[in-house]
């Protein structure tokens, strides 16, 4: 048996944008995080993925929103030993902080790590952050305490009061 089961929730996002040859557009068609899964190696961890939607965070409303905390509740993340050693999350970074922000306030008593995550540039661009921050991520569910997080680019930013900041390509803040 595993030492830790990972919850991965795919929403879709830059990480997981693709080309489109006939529109010349990346878009969000369908989950891609199974292709970055078989690049990396994971000892004692198994990491169930489950697809949710994929959509660019722009486009996300405050239903998809509520879909995302009632997803993750649903995994019993606020019951010990239940559900998930840690749940990751891949989420457009345009509005990631506005998803963790909520999940913060509903869902308070967590007994695991809930670690959203995304990129700057899609996995299939060169120069891409995605497989960085979803390696992070995976890894973050196994050293951080109880609580909703945003990883990223080598840092672990806890909510609540984490940001975007554009000129820099990066989050900032947390508490």
């Amino acid at each position: 048996m595993s030492a830790r089961r990972i919850a991965l929730v795919t929403t879709g996002g830059t990480i997981e944008k693709t080309y489109d040859e006939r529109s010349g557009e990346l878009v969000n068609r369908r989950s891609i995080v199974q292709r970055m899964l078989e690049e990396l190696r994971f000892e004692e961890t198994s990491i169930q993925v489950l697809d949710l939607m994929s959509k660019d965070s722009l486009d996300l409303v405050e239903e998809d929103r509520a879909q995302i905390a009632a997803m993750v509740r649903s995994l019993g993340v606020e019951t010990l030993g239940r559900g998930p050693t840690g749940v990751v999350i891949l989420h457009g970074t345009d509005t990631l902080e506005e998803t963790g922000e909520r999940l913060y306030r509903e869902i308070p008593s967590t007994t695991v790590p809930i670690v959203l995550t995304g990129a700057m540039r899609p996995f299939e661009m060169k120069q891409s952050d995605a497989l960085q921050n979803l390696t992070e991520a995976i890894f973050a569910t196994g050293v951080l305490p109880a609580g909703v997080w945003c990883v990223a680019h080598g840092r672990a930013l806890r909510f609540p009061g984490v940001k975007k900041d554009r000129e820099l390509g990066t989050f900032v803040g947390g508490a």
